[in-house]
């Protein structure tokens, strides 16, 4: 369902990893949830950028769960493999481009290292089924994907994000997403020019 490219929104991708990282700093344990994540590309954008801020010990304790309804059942074939055109890869800075892709075997191909795919896990999950894929998330994002829904089915799908978020844990949408009003108990702005909210702990 979502459509993305590598580095699309760098702006809220760099807010979000200069929030998550002292966050999580010490843990052994940090999970990132990426809803939505089509054939893996802002995943993969976060996981360098993670990689670049946390360094190399910290970075593998990182554990993303990439999902995506995934009507064409190609996902995970290309998430698992880390092969991409090179087409598809002309908006990645030249030194991450550099330090994370090497040639792919396929020509006109190039494949992100080992380190990088080693912490991106991809499962198919149908957000609409309002389940979560897991719990004690530090991160979720969720970019391009809520526009589909109807308002209902947003803070439906938000109050799953919400259960799933460990404490302080921060969730991340697109800019054009606005918090429903239902929502807005739950979730703090953190920063003024990115739709990046912290977790509130609310009394049940």
């Amino acid at each position: 369902m979502a459509f993305t490219f590598f580095f699309r929104d760098l702006h809220t991708l760099e807010h979000v990893v200069n929030q998550v990282v002292p966050l999580v700093a010490g843990r052994s344990n940090v999970r990132v949830w990426n809803a939505g994540c089509a054939m893996g590309m802002e995943t993969y954008t976060l996981a360098i950028l993670f990689a670049e801020k946390m360094g190399y010990f910290a970075f593998k304790n990182l554990k993303i769960d990439a999902t995506d309804i995934d009507g064409s059942d190609l996902f995970a074939e290309i998430i698992n493999s880390g092969t991409y055109p090179n087409e598809d890869l002309q908006r990645i800075p030249q030194g991450y481009f550099e330090k994370y892709f090497k040639p792919a075997e396929k020509p006109g191909h190039s494949r992100i290292s080992e380190l990088i795919r080693s912490r991106v896990t991809f499962r198919k999950h149908d957000l609409l089924t309002m389940t979560a894929v897991g719990d004690g998330y530090s991160l979720i994002v969720c970019k391009n994907v809520l526009l589909h829904f109807t308002p209902a089915e947003r803070v439906q799908v938000m109050r799953v994000f919400y259960r799933s978020l460990a404490p302080q844990g921060l969730f991340a949408v697109e800019q054009t997403q606005v918090m429903p009003d239902e929502m807005a108990q739950f979730f703090e702005r953190v920063v003024p020019d990115a739709q990046l909210f912290r977790k509130i702990e609310v009394a049940s």
